[in-house]
């Protein structure tokens, strides 16, 4: 199963001063997806980066941008994130009262839509509207902050899984918090295929990032 990872470096964990630098050596040492992490200090207690910042690394990588949006209200901002260059925009299943249309409104702008589900969040929130995502993002630590110890909600992402497989439908099911390759081992045991890491991918500055992400593939 190992060969079907996809590995998405977190750039929460990058060096901001040389932030595109950061992109286009963690595109080179083998990542998948670029993951960005847009904090509002709302929503969640940290602020991170908006649309502009990442308009700016856009041109450095043709990786897929998958952007993790820790805001509410999502939806003024959601064709911000698009006009700057991601490829997946995921949402909090709390960042605004009407979820449904906001996935509706990613897949408008030509997007691929993403729900997030905090620690705490149920799965059966993903009952009315699995048909409308095309990936989900379990989180394993609460968002806000990079460096957190890994939640061991396992139960949970298996269960995410058999919903994924029941609709037949090619659905990412990606793990974000306290990502190591320990604790990667048992994410993909029990189900997912996208694994976002921050720390254990930037800790050891660009010479260690190939390593680093081959470590998480297993």
């Amino acid at each position: 199963m190992a060969q079907n990872i996809k590995i998405a470096p977190s750039i929460l964990s990058a060096d901001f001063g040389h932030l595109a630098d950061e992109v286009a050596a963690v595109d080179a040492a083998g990542a998948d997806y670029i993951h960005i992490d847009v904090m509002d200090g709302h929503f969640v207690p940290n602020i991170s980066f908006g649309a502009p910042v990442m308009k700016h690394v856009r041109a450095v990588s043709k990786k897929i941008f998958d952007v993790h949006l820790m805001i509410a209200p999502c939806d003024p901002y959601l064709k911000d994130f698009a006009d700057a260059g991601a490829d997946i925009i995921t949402i909090h299943a709390e960042a605004g009262p009407h979820i449904h249309r906001s996935l509706q409104q990613i897949r408008a702008l030509g997007k691929k839509a993403g729900i997030a589900l905090n620690p705490a969040t149920p799965t059966d929130f993903l009952d009315c509207i699995i048909d409308d995502v095309d990936l989900i993002l379990c989180m394993t630590v609460n968002p806000g902050f990079g460096g957190q110890s890994f939640i061991p909600v396992l139960d949970k992402i298996a269960d995410i899984r058999k919903r994924i497989d029941k609709t037949g439908r090619d659905i990412d099911l990606e793990v974000d918090g306290g990502i190591t390759p320990e604790t990667a081992k048992d994410v993909i045991a029990a189900g997912a295929n996208v694994l976002v890491a921050g720390t254990s991918v930037f800790k050891d500055g660009p010479e260690g990032y190939a390593k680093n992400i081959a470590a998480l593939r297993g």
